[in-house]
């Protein structure tokens, strides 16, 4: 198991994809968060806090569950459960940051945008992510990216946020490796 990201640079890194957020924005005028869940929404959330700390303004942040929308959710693949979203605003006409922890084949983009798209319809969607690890399968890519990783298809990469994990950080996993705290180096 590799580190590729330690608590610390998981704080840099999601601050600068606030800042990025805001700035391709330029400003706050229409701009809103949503995370995919479940490591998404603790990424927008921080970008939020860090829009509250940096900018002065709050900013509307929701949840969004992409499940139903789901490519594989009729193959038997697919282990997702619907939790439901929680997005208590307007996307109409909005600027909507889409946030999630790894990018790859992009069909978890594709399923979010259906999501949204049942929604409303947005002024524009822009992508921020944690990591990119390629291998995309769809026509996507993120506006934001915290760290590029080249994997190989046989490798994984274990995002750990301390709210839904109890500790913090972002992992390679070689194949074969499973994650456990004692193998962090």
């Amino acid at each position: 198991m590799i580190t590729i990201l330690d608590r610390e640079s998981v704080r840099r890194a999601i601050s600068r994809l606030a800042m990025q957020a805001v700035e391709k924005n330029e400003g706050l005028d229409g701009l809103v968060l949503v995370g995919i869940r479940t490591r998404g929404v603790v990424l927008a959330q921080r970008m939020r806090e860090i829009i509250r700390k940096t900018e002065g303004a709050e900013v509307p942040c929701g949840v969004l569950d992409i499940a139903l929308y789901r490519d594989d959710l009729l193959s038997g693949e697919c282990d997702a459960v619907f939790k439901g979203s929680e997005i208590d605003f307007d996307i109409d006409g909005k600027n909507v940051v889409l946030c999630d922890d790894v990018m790859y084949t992009g069909r978890t983009v594709r399923a979010a945008l259906s999501a949204i798209s049942s929604l409303g319809r947005p002024k524009s969607v822009r992508l921020y992510c944690l990591v990119d690890r390629g291998h995309r399968e769809l026509p996507f890519r993120a506006e934001g990216i915290g760290k590029s990783v080249p994997t190989s298809r046989e490798e994984q990469i274990v995002v750990r946020l301390e709210e839904t994990d109890g500790d913090e950080g972002v992992y390679l996993l070689k194949k074969g490796e499973t994650f456990a705290k004692e193998n962090m180096a």
